[in-house]
Formats: structure tokens, sequence, C-alpha cells
């Protein structure tokens, strides 16, 4: 199950729209890569739809390297620096906490630039996190996510995420879009 109904939206709401003569003439946008697959699917399995089930932890694993490396903002000065089973303990902390079994919660791609040069990826995330229904707007942030091909699949082989300050456009930076 998809953590969010806005792709479905966009779809129906484009094959609504009549073909323009200029609409045959633009070229299909390119299909998202094998890496840039493995990072949605992982934006993808930490949401829980409110009521469960919560996150399938062995797929998550099995989409890093073992020794994977999740860094993370933890306050408007620090990170915190977690080995994969450090972070899903923290997910999972996070997840009791605040509830998430019962009320939900999403973190959605808004945008995401991937760049492949071998056996080696380097994605930049714009995304959207929310527990569903809260009264809090969603938070946005920014992660840079490595990953290396390894026996012929892409695996993560780090996460560094940053904060966007609340008041600030949400956007992938610049340099992260170009070529």
């Amino acid at each position: 199950m998809k953590c969010s109904g806005i792709a479905s939206f966009v779809l129906v709401l484009g094959a609504c729209a009549a073909p323009s003569v200029t609409d045959h003439a633009r070229e299909a946008p390119p299909a998202a890569s094998d890496a840039e697959r493995v990072v949605q699917e992982l934006y993808d399995l930490v949401c829980v739809p409110p009521g469960g089930p919560l996150q399938d932890w062995a797929r998550v694993r099995e989409l890093f390297l073992p020794e994977a490396v999740v860094v993370l903002r933890d306050t408007r000065t620090s990170f915190a620096t977690f080995s994969l089973e450090g972070w899903i303990a923290d997910f999972v902390a996070f997840d009791e906490k605040a509830r998430v079994v019962e009320s939900g919660f999403t973190e959605r791609v808004v945008e995401m630039h991937t760049l492949e040069y071998g056996d080696v990826a380097q994605s930049w995330v714009l995304y959207e996190a929310a527990l569903t229904g809260s009264p809090r707007p969603p938070t946005f942030g920014v992660d840079g996510i490595q990953l290396v091909k390894r026996d012929g699949a892409w695996r993560i082989a780090a996460i560094v995420n940053e904060l966007v300050p609340r008041g600030a456009e949400p956007s992938l930076p610049a340099a992260a879009l170009t070529r």
C-alpha cells in the first residue's frame, strides 16, 4: 500500500485532460532508475496507515548494506549518528512514543533527483513527514542517500538528513539539481 494518494490523484487528473498536439511531441519523462526505486520503497515502507500494520523492518533491512550509516538532524545544532540497527531502534521508539500504530505516519517523497555513475548513486530527496491527522504542520527535510550496487542490486550505504527550517520554502539544494 502506498502512503500517499497524491500521485494517483495527479495521474487521474492528467488522464482526464485532453492531450494537445504539443503533448504528443514531448518526450516521456525518464523512468525511475533502479536506485530511485529502492529509495522510493524505503519511504513507502516507513509509512504506517492509521490502525497499522507497523513497518516491515525485515524488508527495510534488505534495502541497506548491513554496515550502513544513518545521520539525522536531532536538534538545531547537532546530529545523531546511527548504525542501521540503531536507526531502526530509534524509529521503533518514535513509533511507540507517538502511538503511530493508532494515528498513522507518512513520509512521502516530494521531489527526488538521482545521479548514477557505475555502481554508485546519490539521491537527493525532499520529503514531507507527518503524523496522520495531527494538527501540527508536516515537517519537511532533505535526505542525501548514497547507494552502491552489490551483487547486481542497489543497496543504501548511507543517509544524511537535514531539516528544512520552519517558514523556509521546502526545496532541494540547487547544486543537487545540476549535472
